[in-house]
């Protein structure tokens, strides 16, 4: 039986932590590789509060996302998230999110530079599943 786009994406979602996120800079976008955790749905990443894509996001909370490509040919599925971003300081969600990875930015979850952006989903297709049309996900 052939799995639905809801069930294929949090597949997806779940083996997938490198993909790219885009923001907006003077009306054009601008894309960087980033590190996700999921749960359900809702997307976390760990970022300094000195970056330019926080002062982007400040400024235009809209984001594009692509996660999952793993380059093994026209059939690998991957999803296409647009959504919208809010910072998060507090301290229990940079635990939540904190692991050993994050120890080449940061000293720790404390650390003051660490912020989290929480990416909520408007919309999430899968892409590139053998050649058919995208599956948007259905909340």
């Amino acid at each position: 039986m052939a799995k639905d786009a809801k069930e294929l994406a949090q597949e997806i979602l779940k083996d997938s932590l490198i993909g790219t996120m885009a923001t907006i800079e003077q009306n054009k976008p601008h894309s960087r590789y980033m590190t996700f955790f999921n749960n359900d749905f809702i997307l976390y990443t760990a970022t300094s509060k000195k970056t330019h894509k926080v002062e982007e996001l400040q400024k235009n909370p809209n984001t594009h996302i692509l996660l999952g490509y793993d380059g093994k040919g026209l059939g690998d599925a991957f999803l296409e998230i647009e959504g919208t971003v809010e910072e998060h300081d507090d301290e229990s969600m940079k635990k939540n999110v904190w692991n050993k990875a994050l120890e080449g930015w940061f000293k720790g979850p404390e650390d003051p530079n660490l912020i989290i952006l929480k990416i909520t989903p408007t919309q999430i297709r899968v892409m590139n599943t053998k050649g058919e049309e995208p599956q948007i996900v259905e909340f």
